[in-house]
């Protein structure tokens, strides 16, 4: 059962498409890829997906539910998660506080009611605390929980922003390269997370410029082309596509 759907969705800046009627489907409990050369539209589709922006035409149709001219946090609330291309994260605040904070529309209560600090506000937070934690630990980061996030490698911090996005419980999560500023270590961690989030039943919408890893968790590839859907399929047969090859393979790693 197709989780999203996107129907014939346009987007245009200046008079110049960045994406020219595209429709794909990610199946629910599935990993998809989406890849692509340099100015392909990928990030532009993530955009248009999480209600960053809106597109000029077409439809964002979630759990068959049409979200295309719904704001950011109302997606949020339906179950749509993301990252960001440039790591996005508190750096004043701790490691666990960023995860926390992902998990605001889930706590009981309002500021006021945590302001007053009732007994059952405080064990809601301390079981708060304990699930960012095994989050934290999913991710190899426990040990710097108490650390604030400025402190942290980039990489780290990479980890981090998806952690917070964890934090939502979100039914499909959008990582845009999450790999990127990663040593060859922590991408085989951040490839053994993503199989387990399909484990546990998010779906998961990848944007990744690391091939290597693209092509092994996912279970579909879409490939973006000017704007354009070129191709989409298993890895392997995306890996075989001529047309692909023309497009993009030849030409080094994937973009933006």
């Amino acid at each position: 059962m197709s989780l999203l759907s996107i129907e014939q969705l346009t987007k245009e800046y200046d008079g110049i498409r960045a994406l020219d009627r595209v429709s794909l489907k990610v199946e629910g409990g599935s990993i998809k890829g989406l890849i692509g050369p340099n100015g392909a539209g990928k990030s532009t589709l993530f955009h248009l997906i999480s209600g960053v922006e809106k597109p000029d035409s077409g439809k964002i149709l979630f759990k068959k539910r049409d979200i295309t001219n719904m704001e950011s946090h109302e997606r949020s609330a339906l179950g749509i998660g993301r990252t960001f291309q440039t790591v996005q994260v508190w750096g004043n605040m701790t490691v666990v506080e960023n995860v926390m904070a992902g998990m605001h529309r889930r706590l009981k209560g309002s500021l006021f009611s945590y302001g007053l600090w009732l007994p059952w506000i405080r064990t809601s937070e301390k079981e708060a605390l304990k699930e960012a934690k095994e989050i934290l630990n999913s991710l190899g980061l426990l040990g710097k929980w108490e650390s604030t996030a400025s402190q942290l490698p980039y990489g780290k911090q990479k980890l981090l922003e998806l952690g917070r996005a964890l934090a939502m419980k979100p039914q499909l999560l959008l990582l845009d390269e999450p790999a990127s500023g990663l040593t060859l270590s922590e991408i085989e961690q951040l490839s053994e997370r993503i199989s387990e989030m399909r484990q546990k039943g998010v779906t998961v919408f990848i944007v990744e410029h690391h091939m290597g890893m693209v092509m092994e968790v996912a279970d579909e590839i879409a490939v973006l082309h000017n704007g354009e859907l070129i191709a989409e399929g298993k890895p392997e047969n995306v890996r075989r596509n001529s047309v692909v090859m023309e497009a993009y393979l030849t030409r080094g790693s994937a973009g933006k």
